[in-house]
Formats: C-alpha cells, sequence, structure tokens
C-alpha cells in the first residue's frame, strides 16, 4: 500500500454545525421551510444537489444551482471555525507521512475549505493532495474523484486505500477500483457499509488503518 485516500467529514473530522447552519440559511432564503436535524445530519456527504432533494422533494437544477451559491456564502462565513479532527486522525496522518505512505483528502467540501481546515490545525505538511468538489466535473459517487487523487499522488488504484463513511464513499472506491475501508463514525451502519466491497468496516478511524500502520 503506497497511498490512503480519506474522506474529511465524519471520517478524518467533523464539521456538523457548520454545514447544518449552510443547510438552514439555503433552505430559509429559497423559502423551504426548515429540515430536521438528523434529517440534514443524513445528507453530510451528499453533493449539495442530491441533499436539497433529499430534504425537500425539489430537483429543480436552477434550485440546485441557487442553493448551492448560497451553501457556499454561508461556508465562507461558518465552516472551517466548526470543523475539528477526530482526536486520534491527526496522529495517524502523522504516522503514515513518516512511514512514506502518501495521503490525500478526497471531499464534496471545495478544496480551498479543506486547506483552511488543515492551516487551522497546521497540518497541511501531513496531506499530499486534495480533491474537492471544485475541481471536478463529477463529484462522488463518480469515480472521477478518487482517480484524480491518484493521478495527484502518482500511484495505481491497486496501491491504494480509500477510507470513508458512507455509501456514497464506497460506491466511489469500487468504481475507481481503489480498495474501500468503512468507518462507522458517520451516520451510516455496519450493514450499510459492508455491503459493498471492502477490505475493512471498523468503528474508529485507529482500528481501520492498522493494517496499513
Amino acid at each position: 500500500m503506497r497511498a490512503v485516500i480519506f474522506d474529511f467529514d465524519y471520517t478524518l473530522g467533523d464539521s456538523t454545525e457548520g454545514i447544518l447552519a449552510c443547510i438552514s440559511y439555503g433552505l430559509e432564503k429559497l423559502g423551504f421551510p426548515p429540515a430536521d436535524r438528523e434529517a440534514m445530519r443524513a445528507t453530510i456527504g451528499l453533493s449539495l444537489g442530491p441533499t436539497l432533494q433529499r430534504l425537500t422533494g425539489c430537483g429543480d437544477p436552477e434550485a440546485a444551482r441557487a442553493f448551492t451559491r448560497l451553501f457556499m456564502e454561508k461556508a465562507d462565513e461558518v465552516m472551517v471555525a466548526s470543523a475539528r479532527f477526530y482526536p486520534d486522525a491527526l496522529p495517524i496522518l502523522e504516522r503514515l507521512h513518516n512511514a512514506g505512505i502518501k495521503t490525500a483528502i478526497v471531499t464534496t467540501k471545495a478544496s480551498y475549505r479543506i486547506e483552511g481546515i488543515l492551516e487551522k490545525f497546521n497540518a497541511r505538511a501531513l496531506i499530499d493532495a486534495i480533491v474537492g468538489s471544485d475541481m471536478v466535473a463529477h463529484e462522488k459517487p463518480h469515480p472521477e474523484p478518487v482517480l484524480m487523487a491518484l493521478s495527484l499522488l502518482g500511484v495505481e488504484a491497486g496501491e491504494a486505500l480509500y477510507v470513508g463513511d458512507s455509501p456514497v464513499d464506497a460506491q466511489c472506491a469500487a468504481s475507481a477500483g481503489v480498495a474501500f475501508a468503512g468507518v462507522l463514525t458517520g451516520t451510516a451502519g455496519r450493514e450499510a457499509l459492508e455491503a459493498f466491497p471492502h477490505v475493512r468496516v471498523g468503528e474508529t478511524l485507529t482500528e481501520v488503518c492498522k493494517e496499513v500502520l
């Protein structure tokens, strides 16, 4: 294994409060009723068009574009400030870095948002590549983001592991031909992740990454 690619939200860390604030802001500005907190949490990891459709039933492309614009507007205010890493995430990234294993983050967040979070925690040097929603034509579960990460890292699909918390992550890994490991720190249960090809599903990032380290 020459590289480990991570999702961010509910995998490496948590920016729930910022995401919920952005979703609520977008819904309010578009005139939709407030959404239930748990229903909003269950959309974390989806791209913003599917998020709007799941919460409101609205599949209008123009509404999705407006929702995305409003979400990003609010995210500029709150997202980096609200984000945190899980306690074991930075030590694991440091151990991978010291072992010469390349690392990347593939996320539905904009790449500059991840840059800001990493800088906030003085962790930018621990990540070799970032692929955000602003860098691809097709977001997860399409394979494009993971394939781009492989290219940036200079590794083959068979040399990498993708670690994520959701079926969207599992689908993305499978479609890119990359091994998948699931972590149960998100809203998906074990059965939902084990329904996809996987090398391991574990309770924590430490458990999932122990075979790599």
